[in-house]
């Protein structure tokens, strides 16, 4: 399953704000199996996630979209991806029957605020979505074709993805060894066991530069144990498979 991740926010493009979520999505959706090829932050612009929504949205098996739900002038999410979808933006009778329990569950807690929250803010999507709940906020997401929409705060965005999560798998799988030589000397090893195997190599030296770590990725397991059983038998350089990573 070939999957793209699209993070939206002025603030992550200001470096405000960490983009956890793009990590955290890009962990969980390799763990099930899938494959991520895209991840982009662009601007809280509605033609900017319109025009990559609909691009992406038919190169890719699904597209993740997190950030700028809500009420405030700068939440545009749902418009960018209803009009990157040809779909008008609806209010969903289901999510805004949601809302306005949640709503009312924060009035009785904090009857103190004294501005209006208006559901239509939270439950309006692309028209013929299926809205996904979110328990732990207001805005519910959703899911549209190929698309799924989920909300930007972390703790909502992970709780949304949780209701959707084993919809994400695939076939690809990964191991991951190690040398103590440096990256250079692993290149020539590196570069023949992809051309060999057909596996995906990435390599990436260690902070403290104690080791050097080599991630082999591969569309089956018995593939990827050919290539690992190769690569430690035949690259010239000490390679060890380690069952847990110590920390660097």
């Amino acid at each position: 399953m070939d999957v793209a991740v699209l993070t939206v926010g002025n603030e992550l493009l200001a470096g405000d704000i960490e983009n956890t979520n793009a990590t955290w999505l890009a962990k969980e959706l390799s763990s099930r199996g899938a494959e991520v090829g895209r991840i982009l932050v662009v601007p809280d612009e509605e033609s900017v996630i319109a025009e990559t929504v609909r691009e992406w949205s038919a190169a890719f098996d699904a597209v993740l979209v997190t950030g700028g739900l809500g009420g405030t002038v700068d939440d545009v999410t749902m418009e960018g991806v209803a009009a990157g979808l040809d779909r008008e933006l609806a209010v969903d009778p289901v999510a805004k029957a949601d809302v306005e329990a949640t709503i009312a569950s924060i009035l009785e807690r904090r009857p103190d605020i004294d501005f209006e929250l208006k559901p239509e803010w939270y439950a309006s999507m692309p028209a013929g979505a299926t809205p996904i709940p979110n328990p732990e906020g207001l805005a519910p997401g959703c899911v549209a074709e190929n698309v799924y929409v989920l909300p930007g705060i972390p703790e909502e965005m992970r709780a949304v993805f949780g209701n959707v999560a084993d919809e994400f798998g695939g076939d690809v799988a990964t191991r991951t060894l190690y040398t103590p030589e440096p990256e250079g000397a692993a290149a020539e090893p590196l570069a023949t066991v992809g051309d060999r195997f057909g596996v995906r190599v990435g390599c990436y030296p260690s902070r403290a530069g104690h080791r050097t770590r080599i991630k082999l990725t591969a569309n089956d397991e018995e593939t990827l144990s050919e290539a690992a059983s190769w690569l430690i038998a035949n690259a010239g350089i000490e390679i060890t498979e380690e069952t847990e990573e110590r920390a660097e």
